[in-house]
């Protein structure tokens, strides 16, 4: 536990400046291309996103979980690894045409070629950093970081300056993959064969093809959105609820990496030991909620100032969007470490099942509801998200033995906290001038609201404030 918390200060740090570095290229983007040009971008990563997860083929799920893993299940899940990646590096290569054909977007094309020239060097780094994800090497993962994230920046800012539009985010994708590629190499666990092997392949498939199920639906289902209004509408609209996306994931953005670090292992750890995962579960969904919900909270309040201040008044068409997006966030959070627990006992395959049922919904919704109004369009989004919930309530039962109504009592202090942060921001909002410029805003009620949130947390006895006076101590004890 001392390491993982460890390993979870380390990679919050790194990825926060990773995610610094990303909302500055952002902001800056948003006002060098046009909503077009980033929608072709979001079209097309959407499907490259839903390739990575057969190119992954659950190869690294597999080196988290596998609790005996020797030289040669590593050499074979290397192979595996090569394997896939390289065919589907070819195939996304030459279908490029045929899909660019379909959403009626020639400039598609050259995007997705560069995409997929990436996956001939995913391989190269992916092993290692999944070994030291099993190893909770954060240290190490974060030398990686910095690298890539720098020539992510530099190159995707550089390009669009130039005046390549669209492709300028697609060398950028590029370039991160290749340096990071480079970085790992000499981090690479002294233990981990350097050739590729198929003796052992079976067991890596046997565990993939149920991991690559439940990691697939659940990609096609994050790109169903875009898809569908990228067929239904335009690029233009794809831009725009992209944005709006983007500003309710701000806190995925930010402490994504860092709540989800390490928690296949962690929690694979605990069900191998015997221990009971319903309590860890409780726990581990209200430390994140205790943060996730107000941030989500405040977004709602500050919507147009948010999208004002990073993106532009160019992008306020996406804020009516938000409303409905952050209350699927909010749904999302409670479960967000159901497909893990589901892997850590062996079956990532259960996790597709909500899955499933939340993509019919989304298309379904989707197809018959919309109007030509983003708005309308993430209603339907939110209602597919609702409709999902009772089936991940019914595997917390049956699978994991773990009654919900346990983690419902769990969350009630984050609950509160969140009804707390989002009063006091509508009441200091009404406080301010409207004239006030929204950069301004956020930032003079920036330290209010976090005295409020660390507040709330002391008067519900949040079993985060536990966790926030053991990082701080341990911060003071390095720095004297």
């Amino acid at each position: 536990m001392v390491n993982l918390r460890r390993s979870l200060v380390i990679n919050f740090f790194s990825s926060s400046g990773a995610t610094i570095a990303q909302f500055i290229v952002s902001i800056l983007l948003a006002r060098m291309l046009s909503p077009g040009e980033i929608g072709v971008f979001s079209m097309t990563i959407v499907l490259v996103n839903i390739v990575h997860i057969f190119r992954d083929f659950g190869v690294g799920t597999y080196l988290q979980r596998e609790p005996d893993l020797t030289p040669e299940k590593m050499r074979a899940a290397t192979g595996v690894m090569y394997t896939t990646s390289w065919i589907i590096a070819a195939g996304l290569y030459l279908s490029s045409p045929w899909i660019s054909q379909w959403f009626k977007e020639p400039a598609m094309v050259p995007v997705m070629k560069v995409l997929a020239v990436g996956f001939i060097f995913i391989p190269f780094g992916s092993i290692t950093h999944s070994l030291l994800t099993r190893e909770f090497a954060a240290g190490k993962q974060a030398i990686v970081n910095v690298v890539g994230t720098g020539a992510f920046t530099v190159t995707c800012l550089t390009l669009a300056y130039l005046g390549f539009g669209t492709m300028s985010m697609a060398w950028a994708n590029l370039a991160n993959i290749i340096a990071c590629a480079i970085a790992y190499t000499p981090l690479r666990p002294k233990n981990l064969p350097w050739l590729p092997s198929f003796r052992k392949w079976r067991n890596v498939l046997h565990f993939g093809i149920g991991t690559l199920l439940s990691n697939c639906i659940g990609a096609i289902n994050n790109a169903v959105p875009d898809i569908l209004l990228g067929k239904l509408g335009n690029a233009t609209m794809v831009g725009l609820f992209s944005r709006a996306s983007s500003t309710v994931s701000i806190f995925t953005y930010i402490a994504g990496s860092t709540v989800n670090y390490g928690s296949v292992s962690y929690i694979s750890q605990a069900y191998h030991r015997r221990e009971p995962l319903g309590p860890l579960l409780n726990r581990v969904t209200a430390l994140v909620t205790g943060v996730g919900w107000p941030a989500l909270a405040l977004t709602y309040v500050f919507s147009a100032e948010i999208v004002t201040a990073l993106y532009g008044e160019k992008w306020l068409p996406a804020v009516p969007a938000i409303d409905a997006l952050v209350i699927a966030g909010m749904i999302s959070l409670i479960f967000n470490y159901t497909p893990t627990a589901l892997t850590a006992i062996g079956r990532p395959y259960l996790s597709a099942t909500p899955l499933i049922a939340t993509l019919l919904t989304r298309i379904a919704f989707g197809v018959v509801l919309f109007n030509g109004d983003i708005r309308n369009f993430s209603w339907a989004i939110c209602a597919a998200t609702v409709l999902a919930a009772p089936v991940m309530i019914y595997q917390h039962y049956v699978y994991l033995s773990h009654r919900f109504g346990t983690m419902l009592t769990a969350l009630m202090p984050s609950a509160l906290v969140a009804i707390a942060c989002m009063a006091a921001a509508m009441l200091f909002k009404m406080m301010l001038p409207t004239s006030l410029h929204a950069m301004a805003v956020l930032l003079i009620l920036t330290l209010p609201l976090a005295s409020v949130w660390y507040l709330a947390l002391r008067l519900t006895r949040h079993p985060l404030m536990a966790e926030l006076h053991l990082v701080a101590n341990g911060l003071k004890a390095r720095l004297a």
